[in-house]
């Protein structure tokens, strides 16, 4: 499951791109008028920090400040959601800004003890969305079973959109199952990094 994420690019940066990604982009305002204080970019984001979620209100894009994972039974985070067979269309739906995703998978080398770490961006793209929702105030992740970029590395797989395919999922203007389907192969690039996160090609 993906616990970690990025978004290296800043919310300024992102919000400047609206208007070449969206064919007629919506009006943007974040939601209450707040204005986060920090808008710079995270090399890292993982369960339970407070990241920045997109969704629709009257032809608007409102963005949100929230945290990720809501509390499950017995208190264990609720940071991925399975898609398969659930019906989203009542549901509070969003995007998760992010430019890569993460998946850990068992060290390769021997003697290591620290897992693997793969890094997937999209291809030919500097940033997506992840399909989402929200529940108790808190944002999940949608998945999948994997696509055959993800499936060497794990059995589930996030739900990455295309920068000008976000607004489909907060309109459902493509029908849900076409949405949620694992990305075709080749729609990610993978690259296994460092633990501290540099390039092993570099």
């Amino acid at each position: 499951m993906c616990n970690e994420y990025a978004r290296k690019k800043s919310l300024d940066e992102l919000l400047a791109e609206f208007a070449s990604v969206f064919d007629a982009p919506p009006l943007f305002e974040w939601e209450n008028d707040h204005t986060p204080n920090d808008l710079s970019g995270k090399a890292s984001v993982k369960i339970r920090d407070t990241a920045p979620i997109f969704r629709l209100r009257d032809d608007r894009l409102v963005a949100s400040m929230t945290p990720w994972a809501w509390p499950g039974p017995g208190g264990k985070p609720v940071f991925n959601f399975k898609s398969e067979g659930r019906d989203f269309s009542r549901n509070d739906r969003v995007l998760i800004f992010a430019d890569a995703f993460f998946e850990y998978t068992a060290p390769l080398a021997p003697k290591v003890k620290l897992k693997d770490k793969h890094q997937f961006t999209m291809a030919g793209q500097d940033w997506f969305w992840i399909a989402g929702i929200v529940k108790e105030g808190c944002f999940s992740m949608l998945t999948a079973s994997p696509g055959p970029d993800v499936a060497p590395y794990h059995d589930r797989g996030i739900i990455p959109l295309a920068p000008k395919a976000g607004l489909d999922w907060l309109t459902l203007a493509r029908p849900q199952a076409a949405l949620l389907a694992p990305p075709p192969a080749g729609s990610l690039t993978h690259t296994l990094l460092r633990r501290d996160g540099t390039d092993l090609a570099a």
